[in-house]
């Protein structure tokens, strides 16, 4: 079965204004509100096969019943397969038995995983949660929704859950979405894609966050028409942008979430500025809401990487170190990425890459589509080629436009890739990086150099620094031009 729901986080001050709207109407208890207590333990091998796989495996009591469950990835962070048996108890706790899960879809996978480890499964954490449940009719679907208290344990290690989620019985996503945003409204609640199964692992490995979690290849699939492309696009974006982002937002987030979030919020931009009028049902307030919170995550990554790169190589220069001003004041990122305008965002987001194309739109041989994408993909390659043959005499600014568009055009073409020859493909990116990277270094340096001028009137040690980076800046200007310009001296592979 392929499982559709929505989790999210539920803020500590509207806990009880949730509860109380989950069970009760004008003070009476609804009449389909059922309360189980769940205690669940979770399975995988000593070498962690099933959490490399993201493949959960557990027994759960509920009740007085046993349920074997088996979850495995879907095509999204939304999605999973998901395969249930009932067990008999006997008197006693089943024996976990991977048999069951045989000739299914997510049994295969299981089998992937497991290799000719299954004996050495074993119990690696558990949970055990009070869960409030309600079926909720709404316009254009039936909704399960699930209020889960508790704790995840493993060993002595304790985290504590209280989350909901929305799960699809039957209707649309939109509609389990447009649920989902009422509630979003009135409780504040945020998107939280990370699973039970991911908490428990990073409880048991005794780690302050789970991993941040990276791009992956889009590999675009029939129908081929524009519109199925794009949404394909935004699903792989929202899959890169989702857990780092919940990480930040759950104020547990390591630089590296932060990072990886304002990459994939820069990919899902490129993907809807490039590509973005393939669909009609993209909307046009996407944009500027997307750009004013990466600009207000911008201030946060810059701080990081000179705290990372620049100031260890200040301090073994012997430079008579200035300290970084204090952040300015403003919503912490945690906070603007809990706001309830971002998640209302995110699902929109949603909601358009699970959609079904356009219907008055025809799906078109790959070919067609692959002359569509080599236009875009050609308008950006003439666009940076220009500024290679100007970007000595280019001002800072202007060099940053160059920089924003390489980073651009490279997004653009690992969207299409999988419609074109996998080598040429390959050997254009692999010119087009160090491009690239020359472009951040300097980049770098002009926002460095921004830094410690602000530093200047409370700080004089901060001359030192502006001094050696003015040592570096026509190095570094050489370097971006002479790469930018090698590039630009071949043509693109389409």
């Amino acid at each position: 079965m392929n499982e559709i729901e929505l989790k999210f986080q539920v803020p500590a001050g509207k806990r009880q204004a949730l509860l109380h709207a989950l069970t009760q109407t004008k003070g009476k208890a609804k009449a389909n509100v059922q309360t189980l207590r769940l205690q669940a333990q979770y399975f995988d091998t000593p070498d962690q096969r099933l959490a490399k796989a993201h493949v959960s495996l557990r027994l759960r009591q509920e009740g007085d019943d046993w349920v074997q469950t088996l979850k495995c990835p879907g095509e999204n962070r939304w999605t999973r397969l998901e395969h249930e048996v009932p067990r008999a108890a006997h008197g006693g706790e089943p024996r976990l038995d991977t048999a069951l899960h045989a000739g299914t879809a997510a049994g295969e996978q299981l089998a992937a995983a497991l290799g000719d480890q299954a004996a050495s499964l074993q119990v690696y954490y558990a949970t055990d949660v009070q869960r409030t449940l309600r079926m909720i009719r709404s316009t254009g679907v039936l909704a399960e929704v699930a209020l889960d208290v508790g704790e995840i344990r493993a060993g002595s290690d304790t985290r504590e859950l209280h989350e909901i989620e929305f799960e699809l019985k039957s209707g649309s996503v939109d509609a389990l979405v447009a649920l989902a945003a009422r509630w979003v409204a009135r409780h504040g609640l945020w998107v939280d894609v990370i699973s039970k199964a991911e908490r428990g692992q990073q409880l048991a490995r005794r780690e302050s966050a789970v991993a941040p979690v990276y791009a992956q290849d889009v590999v675009l699939k029939e129908p081929h028409s524009p519109d199925a492309a794009l949404r394909q696009m935004v699903a792989a974006c929202l899959a890169h942008l989702l857990p780092n982002a919940a990480e930040v937002a759950g104020g547990a987030a390591q630089a590296e979430h932060v990072h990886q979030t304002r990459v994939a919020l820069r990919r899902l931009r490129t993907a809807l500025r490039i590509y973005g009028d393939w669909s009609p049902a993209v909307d046009a307030d996407w944009e500027p809401a997307l750009a004013t919170l990466f600009g207000q995550l911008g201030g946060v990554r810059d701080r990081d990487a000179l705290q990372a790169d620049l100031l260890p190589a200040l301090r073994a220069a012997g430079a008579p170190l200035a300290e970084l001003p204090a952040e300015a004041a403003g919503p912490a990122i945690d906070e603007l990425l809990r706001a309830p305008a971002t998640t209302r965002l995110w699902l929109a987001l949603i909601a358009f890459s699970q959609a079904a194309p356009a219907e008055t739109e025809t799906p078109a041989p790959v070919g067609g589509l692959r002359a569509l994408a080599a236009a875009k993909l050609d308008h950006l390659h003439r666009q940076l080629a220009k500024d290679a043959k100007s970007y000595a005499d280019f001002a800072d600014e202007q060099r940053h436009r160059a920089r924003r568009r390489i980073k651009r055009l490279r997004y653009a073409v690992e969207f299409t890739a999988s419609l074109f020859r996998a080598k040429k493909v390959q050997s254009y990116v692999q010119r087009l990086k160090p491009a690239q990277d020359a472009l951040g270094e300097y980049n770098d340096l002009v926002v460095a150099e921004q830094a410690f001028t602000q530093l200047l009137p409370a700080q004089p040690e901060a001359w030192f620094a502006l001094g050696w980076l003015a040592a570096q800046r026509k190095e570094l200007l050489d370097a971006s031009e002479h790469r930018l310009g090698k590039w630009a001296r071949k043509p693109g592979f389409w």
